[in-house]
């Protein structure tokens, strides 16, 4: 769980002694976009950047039932990221499972993968894609 927040936390604090260290100096300004910049890479690098996490079991469950995609993610993977955001609102109709937060889930990308955790790995009526074209994806939830 904790490696899941390393990113942002590093962010948070780099841009708050970054901050302070201008704020001191007498250089508001700077210092208020500093912290705002910091600000949003934070928020940007970690777990709230994506929908709510369910466990995998879960995701599973529910998609044989309605037939979602479930989105196997890790907080800090740029694909992830670029996945996420490239779907927008769109990104509401699948599952995300985090894999740092649920073994179960590491183990299932690991079962498609050939052992390694690669992310983001799109589960599509019982089919695996990893590191699908987010337009590929888009157009899949729709």
């Amino acid at each position: 769980m904790m490696r899941a927040w390393t990113m942002a936390g590093l962010m948070t604090l780099f841009g708050l002694a970054s901050a302070l260290t201008r704020f001191a100096s007498g250089q508001t300004v700077s210092a208020a976009v500093i912290l705002v910049v910091f600000g949003a890479a934070a928020w940007w690098l970690s777990p709230l950047a994506f929908p709510r996490p369910v466990g995998a079991a879960r995701a599973r469950e529910l998609s044989a039932a309605d037939g979602r995609a479930i989105v196997y993610w890790r907080a800090g993977c740029r694909y992830c990221l670029r996945l996420r955001f490239r779907l927008g609102r769109d990104a509401r109709r699948a599952y995300w499972v985090d894999i740092w937060r649920d073994p179960e889930g590491a183990a299932a990308v690991r079962a498609v993968n050939g052992g390694s955790e690669t992310v983001p790995t799109v589960v599509l009526r019982g089919e695996a894609y990893v590191n699908p074209d987010p337009a590929w994806v888009r157009e899949r939830l729709r």
